[in-house]
């Protein structure tokens, strides 16, 4: 049989003879063309192993340079930096042994969530933007140690979604009023997991990574009346291991957890990537989250510079260079919302595939940097605010009113609000203990046109429908930020967008 490297050999023969005879017979050109089509016609197909035997990477033996592997150092840097995030938000949890509250935290042990019984404490400085409007809970997982089971109770017509996103804050599962998910046990399993799901599960979410989060969201008005009424449905809420599985609904008194007190919390949200560590946490990243379709060659491009690196100081260093540089011209930047996002009228923006990043690594970044753990844009519509109407920083000097046209607060199937974060993202304490306002507030004020004016400012208005619609402001900049919870289509397709952000002095 003829090889086909033999024909390969054979048809570059033949298709040299051909292009001879068209130069010396320059006058026969369109014959000898004729006859090279004939001999030559297409060339052979590859062999089916031709792709196998190409290298799988780059060539490990092959000296490479400073000024390289801190290009692609920079880059990693970029694209992972929401990977490592999660990674080490996962060991902080491995450390924990027992549900309890830590200060303004709470703690839950791998594979299990712990509930808040209220809204979240202002001193929280654990997760950017944190929700007022919701009781929240959370919890790390570690698919690769077991799979979990996830219960939902009856919440009968109070709105509920549970935000349970993988290693590059994706969303795998759906679990929500929004998704008509009914009451039972739903399981959450690692890539690699091939065991029998028992009975009684009603649905198995498969991630691909290892590691997950999962973090309740319930819904709970502003009166003394629903923080009461809340308190048993959230019992129900648990998330444990499959081994702990047995087909009857567990329950957890929330309320009677430990209480101990926290360390003094800081000014800015707690430090999960740091770039002197980043390349030495990248490999065990890497293998939890294996390639998206399409990342074969990223990958493989990272790992061979981290090969190199290894036993090569100067290497290294240019490295961790690089990393500085990319945390402070790169990701830092996209801490403020105007620098990233669709552009919207009024100096507004929005993104469209938070949850569902995929490959947009950009997206991911700024997400993860400014305000990580949004929910998928069927459950949540997010609108973020730094400037006024003229395009001026938001701060506290100033006096603003944002003013919702009659019927045309957020279109929501769920809830709507409007919350208000100091410079760092994060709730400063204000003398009413509001910092929000939308669906959860009974007693705002519409104008008699039916619009609703909120009043942003430090100092307590004297007119009384300013003062019930009023939004304290912390001290300096600050920003705005509009959640609509589980979204019609005019918040989802830019038809409705905020109102402007009037400045009144």
């Amino acid at each position: 049989m003829t090889s086909n490297a033999t024909l390969s050999r054979r048809g570059m023969l033949l298709g040299t003879a051909a292009l001879a005879a068209v130069t010396v017979e320059g006058s026969s050109a369109a014959v000898s063309k004729a006859e090279a089509s004939e001999l030559n016609p297409q060339p052979l197909p590859p062999s089916p192993d031709w792709a196998r035997a190409l290298p799988s990477g780059p060539d490990a033996r092959v000296k490479i340079t400073e000024p390289y592997a801190a290009h692609v150092a920079r880059d990693a840097f970029f694209w992972a930096w929401p990977l490592v995030n999660m990674y080490n938000r996962r060991l902080a949890f491995s450390k924990m042994k027992e549900h309890r509250y830590v200060g303004p935290l709470l703690e839950a042990p791998l594979n299990s969530l712990t509930m808040l019984t209220d809204y979240v404490n202002p001193e929280e400085r654990n997760i950017a933007c944190p929700n007022q409007d919701v009781v929240y809970g959370l919890g790390l997982v570690a698919l690769d140690m077991s799979p979990v089971v996830v219960q939902v109770p009856d919440f009968g017509d109070r709105f509920w979604v549970y935000q349970i996103v993988d290693l590059r804050t994706d969303s795998f599962a759906q679990l929500g009023k929004m998704h008509g998910t009914t009451p039972g046990f739903y399981m959450l399993a690692g890539p690699d997991w091939q065991g029998e799901v028992p009975r009684g599960i009603t649905n198995v979410f498969r991630a691909s990574t290892k590691t997950a989060l999962v973090a309740p969201r319930i819904f709970q008005d502003d009166t003394p009346e629903d923080k009461r009424a809340i308190q048993s449905v959230l019992t129900g809420i648990v998330m444990y291991p499959l081994a702990d599985y047995d087909g009857r609904m567990k329950s957890i008194e929330w309320n009677e957890l430990p209480k101990v007190p926290g360390t003094p919390h800081g000014e800015e949200e707690t430090r999960w990537v740091f770039p002197e560590k980043f390349f030495d946490e990248l490999p065990a990243v890497l293998a939890d989250a294996p390639p998206l379709p399409g990342e074969e060659a990223r990958y493989a491009q990272v790992l061979a510079v981290l090969a190199a690196a290894k036993n090569n100081p100067e290497l290294k260093q240019a490295m961790a260079e690089a990393a500085k540089d990319a945390e402070e011209k790169l990701v830092s930047p996209l801490f403020q919302f105007r620098n990233y996002g669709q552009q919207l009228p009024h100096h507004w923006s929005t993104i469209s595939n938070e949850s569902a990043f995929g490959t947009d690594y950009f997206t991911r970044t700024a997400v993860a940097k400014s305000n990580i753990m949004v929910n998928s844009p069927d459950e949540t519509k997010y609108f973020y605010q730094d400037l006024d109407a003229s395009g001026a920083r938001l701060n506290s000097a100033n006096r603003y009113t944002a003013t919702f046209a009659k019927d045309q607060t957020p279109p929501v199937n769920g809830f709507w609000s409007l919350s208000i974060y100091n410079a760092n993202h994060f709730f400063i304490k204000n003398q009413i203990n509001r910092f929000s306002v939308g669906t959860k507030n009974k007693d705002l004020k519409l104008g008699d046109d039916g619009s609703l004016t909120i009043t942003v400012q430090a100092e307590e208005p004297t007119d009384p429908v300013a003062r019930a619609n009023w939004l304290p402001t912390p001290k300096g900049d600050f920003s705005l930020y509009v959640r609509a919870y589980w979204p019609k289509s005019a918040a989802m397709d830019g038809s409705w967008t905020p109102p402007a952000v009037e400045k009144a002095s």
